[in-house]
């Protein structure tokens, strides 16, 4: 009996010196997985950044520091056209798609109606599809079906169309989370439910529906393959302007155009966040 159960004992001591072991080896090669799988995802934009300070006339040849891109591009009247385009769709259809997405997800959360779970599932579509499904499908409807000419307006709705779906997801997460009880609360008092929504439910959701517009114009900003195939003549957007770039050559002044893209990417993704991170808070 005293042998089995020093066996019993030692076996029960491996096996928890064991995983300990194992974590030890582990360690130490998630670590190196995780700076290598960082170093290829980032290494390129950091590549990108440097040489967009190269003096040099060739996009891949340092000749030492210097800003003339970033100046050239100010000077260019078809960049400065295309910058235009691009505010103009981002603008309008963040509004539109900040206004829909957020009575989109107060009506799902707030409400219970017949077909609701099919709404939402439909609600979420854009965000499953590829983007060139969705390009193909909306220049079908609007070339075929619709006859419209394409111009900044098919790209603004186009945009519209797949920004209703992250505005709707962050905005109902927020109202999901949302204490009811202030709002009962403030109808016992005597509010009117148009009263509640402005002075209890809107400011306390209002950093979701900040965040949820942020990370719209920013996809908008950078929308590349829908845009493609909904613009027209006269309706070119900044990435639809560093494509047809691309084709001539790749030159410091596109890396100078597409670190200013990546940076204001980059800031507006960050305040996104921080805002979400501080209504969770």
């Amino acid at each position: 009996m005293s042998n089995n159960f020093s066996k019993k004992r030692t076996q029960i001591k491996y096996e928890q010196r064991r995983p300990a072991l194992w974590d030890r080896l582990l360690d130490p090669l998630l670590s190196i997985n995780a700076w290598l799988t960082y170093l290829f995802l980032y290494l390129p934009i950091a590549i990108l950044i440097m040489f967009s300070f190269s003096a040099s006339s060739f996009s891949t040849v340092w000749g030492g520091f210097s800003v003339e891109w970033y100046i050239k591009l100010f000077h260019d009247a078809e960049i400065a056209a295309a910058l235009r385009n691009t505010l103009i769709v981002a603008s309008v259809s963040t509004l539109m798609a900040t206004l829909i997405g957020t009575m989109a997800a107060l009506a799902i959360t707030k409400f219970r109606f017949r077909g609701q779970n099919m709404i939402e599932a439909t609600l979420n579509l854009p965000i499953i599809l590829p983007d060139i499904v969705q390009g193909i499908s909306l220049l079908i409807l609007f070339a075929l079906i619709l006859n419209i000419s394409r111009g900044l307006g098919t790209i603004i709705i186009a945009h519209v169309v797949f920004n209703i779906a992250y505005v709707a997801i962050i905005v109902g997460a927020r109202l999901r989370g949302f204490d009811r009880s202030l709002e009962e609360a403030s109808m016992d008092l005597g509010a009117t439910p148009w009263q509640t929504f402005w002075k209890i439910t809107f400011p306390l959701i209002w950093p979701g529906i900040l965040s949820a517009a942020l990370l719209a114009f920013t996809l908008s900003l950078d929308e590349f393959v829908i845009t493609f195939f909904v613009t027209g003549p006269g309706a070119t957007t900044l990435p639809i302007e560093i494509y047809s770039l691309i084709k001539r050559g790749v030159t410091p002044e596109i890396n100078a155009l597409t670190t200013l893209m990546l940076l204001v990417s980059i800031l507006l993704v960050s305040l996104s966040i921080l805002l979400q991170r501080r209504r969770l808070s």
